[in-house]
């Protein structure tokens, strides 16, 4: 490209940006007039802008009502029988249960080895067996639970879970 259509093309986007600052400029100063000659209709296009962005918000999608599947906490109760279970994990076949030695613990783990998945019996799979030992409460619903695996290669062993991986 020469110099000549640099400056060509310079000059034309000039003339665009300040049709557009004109045009920008026009709308404000006719803004700006109706408000010094008309202040109640100014104010009040304001406020219909202002109803028509609020109403717009609050309105919502309105397609089908979708709500995030309600987890059933069951009221535990110490010496019962229940099977694992993992809610939250949208009916995954391979989903795995967490159970970890202390219950303070339950939210500071990494399970991103593979060996931390296989070894000492810390993930079991769904169904499985187990009796709870003891019940850790809020508010008078079961938060953690310690149980006793009832069945497999990792029976007696003993571990913490969320109450919502009993049912």
């Amino acid at each position: 490209m020469s110099n000549d259509e640099n400056s060509n093309e310079t000059t034309e986007l000039g003339k665009k940006a300040e049709v557009a600052s004109n045009a920008v400029a026009n709308v404000v100063s006719k803004a700006l007039g109706l408000k010094e000659s008309n202040p109640k209709v100014f104010f009040g296009a304001i406020g219909a802008v202002v109803v028509v962005i609020l109403i717009s918000m609050m309105s919502g999608g309105g397609g089908p009502e979708k709500s995030m599947a309600k987890t059933k906490v069951v009221d535990l109760s110490i010496g019962g029988t229940y099977e694992l279970d993992a809610p939250k994990t949208s009916g995954d076949p391979d989903a795995l249960v967490r159970l970890v030695a202390v219950p303070g613990s339950l939210a500071a783990f990494d399970d991103t080895d593979k060996k931390d998945r296989m070894g000492d019996c810390k993930h079991l799979p769904e169904g499985t067996k187990v009796k709870v030992l003891q019940v850790q409460k809020v508010f008078k619903t079961s938060l953690q639970a310690e149980i006793e695996i009832l069945a497999g290669a990792c029976k007696g062993q003993k571990g913490w879970t969320f109450a919502i991986n009993l049912r």
